[in-house]
């Protein structure tokens, strides 16, 4: 696996010592609002350096882990089908040599990728899904690829009652009604995450955080802002009820830097990064 000059902070150890190996796709050509999303991964990079490796709120750093950052997959950007087999190669490659994949978009559509892997992996496998969208559209504008069908197209492969979204604030018709039928949905904001976290502890679990789940306030840089959303302090709180899990692999999408000029976008996404990273 190639390593790239540009790795998140501190996750520099060889792939063979690591026991997390982060990638990021830097694909978004189904956005439906604001592309951008692709950017993510070397902002992300080149701005963690601007926190610190220590977290007060875990008291630990990372620079006392073993995190190999293997850079950005190449992907032909016109191709979702053919991103989506690079995403889901890269994720079994890692999980093949009993390790976590940390995969970093791009659109929330890559998520799709490496479920696949995920679940070959681990046949039980359950989604933790934090967004505001509920991206569970059978098609969008007749494309089944789509960053608003992904979740549709991973129940496909997990099957009823095994995907848990907080936060979802928007979506059509349809996919509420489907929500009511097949997911466990829990609307508007965080506060379900300690009933949910009892219902899917001893189980593997994926998780996939779509930054928007944030207020714009906290978080303007996001291909479909969405008003409405939780302060960067409850993303956080929820975020530390991850240890009570069994996080198998997870992601961190749809941050598109380029619509947050002050970098604060940026770095909100640096500083939950570094606290997943921990708990991992």
């Amino acid at each position: 696996m190639e390593n790239s000059r540009d790795i998140f902070m501190a996750c520099d150890a060889d792939f063979n010592d690591a026991n997390i190996v982060m990638f990021s796709a830097p694909f978004d050509g189904t956005t439906s609002f604001r592309p951008g999303a692709r950017f993510a991964g070397g902002e992300i990079r080149r701005a963690s350096f601007g926190i610190e490796t220590f977290s007060p709120y875990q008291s630990k750093d990372l620079l006392n882990l073993q995190i190999f950052d293997a850079g950005e997959l190449e992907l032909p950007l016109g191709n979702a089908t053919r991103v989506l087999e690079a995403v889901e190669a890269r994720t079994a490659e890692i999980l093949d040599a009993k390790k976590t994949p940390f995969l970093i978009g791009g659109e929330h559509l890559i998520t799709l990728g490496a479920v696949r892997a995920a679940a070959r992996t681990f046949p039980d496998l359950h989604i933790l899904h934090f967004d505001a969208h509920a991206d569970l559209r059978n098609d969008y504008f007749g494309e089944r690829l789509s960053h608003a069908t992904v979740m549709r197209r991973v129940w496909e492969i997990v099957g009823n009652g095994k995907i848990h979204q907080l936060g979802i604030r928007s979506g059509d018709a349809e996919e509420f009604a489907f929500a009511s039928a097949h997911t466990n949905m829990y609307k508007f904001d965080l506060r379900d995450m300690e009933k949910t976290c009892r219902t899917l502890r001893g189980k593997p679990v994926y998780f996939s955080l779509d930054l928007d789940v944030l207020d714009p306030a906290a978080l303007p840089g996001t291909g479909t802002p969405e008003p409405g959303g939780v302060s960067f302090r409850e993303l956080h709180n929820a975020v530390m009820l991850l240890r009570d899990l069994n996080i198998v692999a997870c992601d961190v999408v749809e941050l598109a830097p380029n619509y947050d000029t002050s970098g604060v976008s940026t770095m909100a996404a640096c500083k939950i990064i570094r606290e997943i990273l921990m708990i991992l």
